[in-house]
């Protein structure tokens, strides 16, 4: 089955159960100020299943306050999206400046960088609350951030359309999770990113009436799916996504000046994590090196040798060889 990690406070003490709680979502979610209005005893569980760098978690759990403060944030930041789908109960959460309230059924965006306080309520008779969700890299998403930011103000139904489609997936996922393989979950997180993008194209594809600047989000959005969707092609250039697009040259690299990065060197590294991901599938060791590198763009070898060890530290056979090793350690446990 996927790789799992388990957490139950029955399986402590009662008195040192909150206290594991607490120490334990500090540790996976992010340092934050958790408190409860009974700590005696704290009947709480919590699974996290590993999809390559992606985690969905399920976890159950008397009310309780999270807070993710400005000091906690300068002294340990994970850089997460930590997408949430309350189940059972109800969330409020307060931003500066805003507050929202969400119920079974709304996705809950958060993203580590910032602070927040969020009040978990029960509802009914079980006076627990249940919720799903994923722990996602920011770098993993191909997104602009300050677009996704606009997405931690609003809810995002999971009823219908892309949002439905993604809550099926983390439902069936937890239920049936000792159907796969642990080689299958970097496969499954691929997935989880790309539904998790659609939906966040999907919201902010809502605001095209806005005036043309307050669009640039969406545009820079629309921009990096275009690049994804063209990876392998090696004549990808900046001049020629301009072109897709109606816009300059020189526009083009202002929207991406705003999120700190060069239009080229995101390509690269999109396709570095291509590379990176192919390299460590099992059901691809077989396929030459090269001819992975020139799956995703790269067609002169040296040059994407020279790269790929600038940036994860190994020259690419020995990261396949390691990682490939490290694979069938966990598949052999």
């Amino acid at each position: 089955m996927l790789v799992e990690t388990v957490l139950r406070t029955e399986d402590v003490p009662p008195k040192e159960r909150f206290d594991r709680w607490r120490e334990h979502l500090s540790r996976t979610h992010g340092p934050a100020e958790i408190h409860s209005a009974d700590v005696t005893d704290f009947p709480a569980s919590q699974r996290i299943l590993s999809l390559g760098a992606m985690r969905v978690w399920t976890m159950e759990h008397p009310p309780m306050t999270v807070h993710r403060t400005p000091e906690l944030i300068r002294q340990a930041d994970p850089g997460l999206y930590h997408l949430s789908l309350p189940l059972c109960g109800r969330m409020r959460m307060t931003r500066p400046g805003r507050e929202a309230e969400y119920h079974p059924c709304d996705l809950v965006l958060q993203d580590t960088s910032h602070p927040y306080l969020m009040r978990a309520a029960a509802e009914g008779r079980t006076g627990t609350v249940l919720s799903t969700g994923l722990l996602v890299p920011r770098e993993l998403l191909p997104l602009p951030k300050c677009g996704v930011d606009r997405l931690t103000d609003r809810p995002m139904s999971s009823r219908t359309g892309i949002g439905a489609l993604l809550a099926q997936f983390l439902t069936r996922l937890a239920a049936d999770a000792h159907s796969y393989e642990p080689c299958d979950g970097p496969r499954l997180g691929t997935v989880a990113v790309d539904l998790l993008s659609a939906l966040f194209a999907h919201a902010l594809a809502a605001d095209e009436s806005r005036p043309s600047e307050g669009r640039r989000p969406v545009l820079a959005l629309r921009i990096r799916t275009y690049i994804q969707e063209h990876l392998h092609d090696p004549q990808l250039t900046p001049p020629g996504i301009a072109a897709a697009h109606h816009i300059s040259t020189s526009y083009l690299h202002r929207l991406f000046e705003e999120e700190d990065d060069t239009v080229a060197t995101w390509i690269r590294r999109q396709r570095l994590e291509r590379v990176r991901r192919d390299l460590a599938d099992p059901a691809l060791r077989s396929t030459p090196i090269h001819a992975v590198a020139a799956r995703w763009g790269f067609p002169r070898a040296a040059d994407f040798s020279r790269a790929f060890r600038t940036v994860y530290g190994l020259p690419p056979r020995e990261y396949r060889h390691r990682a490939l090793i490290a694979r069938t350690e966990v598949d052999g446990d």
